[in-house]
């Protein structure tokens, strides 16, 4: 995990807006569920905010999204600290219209105002909506390996 923070030198007084630190974290093992209620995944990222009036941006990508049958599909919550569900994204899958599946992928921005100097971790929850089974990072290319990733950005309020 990168982290990457701009020293107080580097802003003007009274200007808000500014990106004061980055986190990146990724995940690249093939995940699949079943499950029809909403289950933890590991595209999870920490940060630590240096100022309860700031906002955190929460970018998501989810690679390699499918499903084992025709038209079946996913449904993913971004929840913070493990308690609060913050949005939902209803329908978001890769899905096929024929007997042959197709890997996609989801992705999700979403501006929090968490009110906390405290560490955070936000988390993206998933469940199958309908179908069979449905997947993510699925491996699609020749070297073997699709990773998602969570990136917050602390922001100047």
């Amino acid at each position: 995990m990168a982290i990457i923070k701009i020293g107080s030198n580097g802003l003007d007084t009274g200007v808000g807006g500014k990106v004061l630190q980055v986190i990146h974290s990724s995940y690249d093992a093939y995940t699949i569920t079943t499950s029809t209620s909403y289950i933890t995944s590991n595209i999870t990222a920490t940060i630590t905010p240096t100022s309860s009036s700031n906002k955190i941006l929460i970018l998501t990508n989810i690679l390699g999204v499918g499903a084992s049958t025709a038209m079946d599909n996913a449904r993913y919550k971004l929840v913070r600290n493990d308690t609060t569900d913050l949005k939902e994204f209803d329908d978001a899958a890769g899905y096929s219209n024929s007997a042959a599946t197709q890997a996609g992928s989801s992705h999700f921005n979403y501006l929090d105002s968490p009110s906390a100097t405290t560490e955070i971790r936000y988390r993206i929850y998933w469940k199958m909506r309908s179908g069979t089974s449905v997947f993510f990072n699925n491996y699609a290319g020749a070297d073997n390996i699709t990773t998602s990733t969570m990136t917050l950005m602390e922001i100047k309020a």
